[in-house]
């Protein structure tokens, strides 16, 4: 017999009895169709947070604040500390304030690629054609990261001219019209300088950012408009506030490794700073989502080990029914092996059915779902809440057939070693 003859009769043979065949391909569905739709919705979750994350930093920037020497209190008052400076995060967070010498030593620690130090800026309001001013906070933004854009483009950070990228929040407010007619326009930002004189400058919306959960607040300048304002807020100020930070931003080569990451996060510790890399502020959410994606894969994981098993008992029951068959062909000339093959191709086969309804049914219901949750999570555009990678599809589907094929060696190997003679004695 040749192979496709072999591949051909498995096929035929593995849907002889249907019943019991289509109750076991059915606890493989199961199994499949959980595996599939638990893995898609981690793909999902984790392709939005990706996507979003270079909104807050990029892998090779670390955010270095100062090492606060200020002692815990046990709810009572905090000794003034002439140092501390408001820091980004709720309203009354303060650092110890970055100097100028500080920059230079953390400039000069190995592994420190370059440094910039960010710019508090408080903006007063933005205004847009003498209409109403609302209030605004600007962010600073680093090369390497990226909005989620409604419309238009990324700014420009060495562009001569000041721009910015305005959330989507504030275009009914100041009367923008549609992210797209926002493009291009041009808005009014003031803040106040050292001498208490409020002062204005111009910029051009070059962009407008769509809301997500991780996503910067404010609005994002590009340096020539961050340097302006800076100067307009400092303009009459002491020197020595000009050059205060709350934090400075590092560039590192984070390729070197976690190793060489954490050696690098120890030197400036041991100089009195403390760095955090984009990971150590949002890899906790990504291990939160993996292990609860890795909970439900370990229940599709369960009905699929009761799948196996029923492969087990379909292929033993079929063996039994076709031991006259099995002797007969061996009484013929077929080898053991070719026997083996036959029943494995069998289980194979029950598996490769039962893996394909469950992956199909579970990106259809993945449709479905994407389509009811574009309404409910409306306010997180760009999430796909339940998506599919090919490779991961295509895992799955191998998978389920690897085990249906350990499941149906046992009864495989079982007819294998059949005498052929007692074989054909058998009622």
């Amino acid at each position: 017999m040749k192979t496709v003859d072999i591949v051909t009769t498995a096929f035929r043979n593995a849907f002889r009895s249907r019943l019991r065949t289509s109750l076991t391909v059915l606890a493989i569905f199961i199994g499949a169709f959980t595996l599939s739709l638990t893995n898609g919705l981690g793909t999902g979750i984790n392709q939005y947070i990706d996507d979003t994350v270079a909104s807050v930093g990029v892998d090779d920037v670390m955010t270095v604040t100062k090492a606060s020497e200020t002692e815990p209190t046990d709810g009572g008052p905090v000794e003034y500390d002439p140092n501390q400076i408001a820091a980004e995060g709720p309203p009354g967070t303060t650092a110890t304030a970055l100097t100028d010498d500080d920059i230079d030593t953390i400039a000069g620690i190995d592994g420190v690629q370059s440094i910039e130090p960010v710019k508090n800026i408080t903006t007063d309001y933005v205004q847009y054609d003498d209409g109403d001013k609302y209030q605004l906070a600007v962010s600073q933004f680093v090369p390497g990261m990226k909005v989620e854009l409604a419309a238009g483009q990324q700014v420009d950070l060495d562009a001569a001219d000041p721009e910015l990228v305005l959330p989507e929040s504030y275009l009914e407010p100041l009367d923008l019209g549609t992210a797209g007619d926002a493009v291009g326009q041009t808005v009014v930002l003031a803040v106040t300088d050292g001498t208490g004189t409020q002062v204005t400058t111009e910029a051009t919306v070059v962009g407008v950012a769509e809301p997500g959960v991780i996503s910067m607040s404010g609005a994002i300048p590009n340096d020539t408009l961050t340097n302006k304002l800076y100067d307009l807020q400092t303009t009459g100020a002491p020197e020595a506030e000009a050059t205060r930070y709350a934090q400075a931003s590092v560039t590192f080569d984070a390729a070197a490794g976690d190793e060489a990451t954490q050696a690098l996060k120890d030197r400036l510790e041991d100089a009195g700073y403390t760095a955090s890399t984009l990971e150590d502020q949002l890899g906790t959410i990504t291990s939160v989502i993996d292990a609860i994606v890795l909970v439900l894969n370990g229940f599709a994981v369960i009905a699929l080990i009761a799948a196996g098993i029923g492969i087990v008992n379909t292929l033993f029951m079929a063996v039994q029914e076709r031991t006259r068959e099995v002797g007969l062909m061996k009484a013929m000339g077929l080898s053991s092996g070719r026997v083996f093959s036959l029943f494995s191709i069998e289980a194979v086969v029950i598996g490769l059915v039962g893996s394909a309804l469950g992956v199909l049914a579970a990106i259809g219901v993945g449709q479905l779902v994407g389509g009811i949750s574009g309404d409910l999570l409306a306010n997180l555009p760009g999430l796909t809440l339940i998506a599919f990678e090919p490779v991961t599809v295509a895992a799955v589907v191998l998978g389920v057939m690897a085990i249906a094929f350990l499941a149906g060696t046992l009864p495989a190997l079982r007819a294998a070693r059949q005498d052929p003679i007692s074989s054909l004695r058998y009622e």
